[in-house]
């Protein structure tokens, strides 16, 4: 018999399982080259250059780790620092999110947005290869629960809200076509040695032609973060990615990420607890107490209210980040008559069991996973609602 394969009695050729994953390998390989033919300034890097780098992807210079692989820092020939994300063959960034990252954020270029000098499609390898920076991912710095050595003062995060707003109105005003993120967040913004915010993972990242009203699409996003009539609905406009950033600048001047399961029941969403203290007429207790000595609270408590606004549950009551960047610069009034009930993620939570209890069919709602995304040392959920899926267009 032959150790290449051999015949059932139905003549159907039967290979070799090792044999069959080489064969796929070469193809999907084969399939990613041909996408990338035509991208510019993007370097392909072969795995040697990157096990080079990182001195053969020595432990000690593993600097993230999770469901997407490890993320290494290194060095390339030219002395550049590099951060180098090491996709597993279990990620859940699929080839799909892979080719997305790079054909999208090989042709933009901003201040704050992360910078992808190349890839790695090699064998079963799938590596990106992004500029190092200093600082990391917010949320293990600004909202992580172990020790930082950062002093996150008010200059800095005022520094933070701005320079992802500018980001995030470059690429939803100024790129044609629009791109919407999908997965704003503050595991996914990254700071350099200066605190200058970039925007990272471009994964799930949309392409939004100025013609269309919204998208239809497969929900995929962080809970907690995601605008309640794209968790529910599956519509996705540019409104979803200012919802999700009205969500993080709340964090950012509350000093807290925006689920906590271990304080009281009424505590643990800090949008509800932001949209509550902003009706009784005690914003200023949300600042994060360890920079009220050094803040200008009226300033603060006015970040809070255009984090509000941003989140606000009808889409049209959002501003543009064009307008919020003039907000946020004080350049613009915030009309406080525009605010009304934020989209909150507990009347979303509300929904889902009223749905599932009524329909007779079954939803998987809201479910998280973990799954680490950006190239910081960060921990990343997904959150798919299978209820509202619909083929994307």
């Amino acid at each position: 018999m032959s150790n290449i394969f051999c015949r059932c009695c139905f003549g159907k050729a039967t290979y070799p399982k090792a044999g069959v994953d080489r064969a796929n390998n070469r193809a999907s390989n084969m399939d990613v080259s041909a996408e990338l033919l035509d991208i510019e300034n993007m370097r392909a890097f072969t795995y040697k250059d990157l096990r080079v780098a990182t001195g053969d992807f020595r432990p000690e210079n593993k600097i993230g780790q999770g469901g997407f692989g490890s993320v290494y820092k290194g060095t390339l020939q030219d002395g550049l620092l590099v951060a180098i994300k090491v996709l597993s063959a279990d990620s859940r960034q699929g080839l799909k999110e892979f080719l997305t990252e790079i054909t999208i954020i090989s042709d933009i270029q901003h201040e704050n947005l992360v910078k992808l000098h190349g890839y790695c499609v090699e064998g079963n390898h799938r590596i990106l290869v992004y500029g190092y920076l200093k600082n990391g991912s917010l949320d293990h710095t600004l909202l992580g629960s172990g020790h930082c050595s950062i002093n996150f003062t008010w200059e800095i995060r005022r520094k933070i809200c701005i320079g992802v707003a500018k980001g995030l109105a470059y690429l939803h005003e100024e790129v044609q076509p629009h791109i919407i993120h999908r997965d704003i967040k503050a595991s996914n913004i990254l700071l350099d040695e200066d605190f200058t915010p970039k925007i990272s993972d471009f994964g799930l990242a949309k392409l939004f032609p100025a013609h269309l009203t919204h998208i239809s699409t497969r929900i995929a996003g962080t809970q907690g973060y995601l605008a309640p009539e794209y968790a529910i609905r599956g519509q996705l406009t540019r409104k979803a990615d200012i919802y999700s950033f009205g969500v993080l600048v709340l964090e950012i001047v509350a000093g807290r990420p925006n689920q906590n399961r271990l304080l009281p029941v009424g505590e643990q969403y800090l949008l509800e607890r932001v949209w509550l203290e902003y009706k009784e007429g005690e914003l200023e207790r949300m600042v994060d107490a360890s920079v009220i000595e050094d803040v200008d609270v009226y300033e603060a408590c006015r970040y809070l209210k255009i984090g509000l606004l941003c989140t606000q549950s009808l889409p049209k009551s959002r501003p543009s980040m064009s307008a919020v960047i003039k907000m946020l610069n004080d350049e613009i009034d915030l009309n406080e008559k525009d605010l009304s009930d934020p989209g909150l993620l507990s009347e979303l939570a509300k929904y889902k069991t009223v749905k599932n209890n009524t329909s007779g069919t079954s939803s998987s709602g809201l479910g998280t996973h973990e799954d680490s995304r950006s190239y910081g040392n960060t921990e990343t959920s997904y959150a798919n609602a299978s209820f509202t899926t619909v083929n994307g267009r």
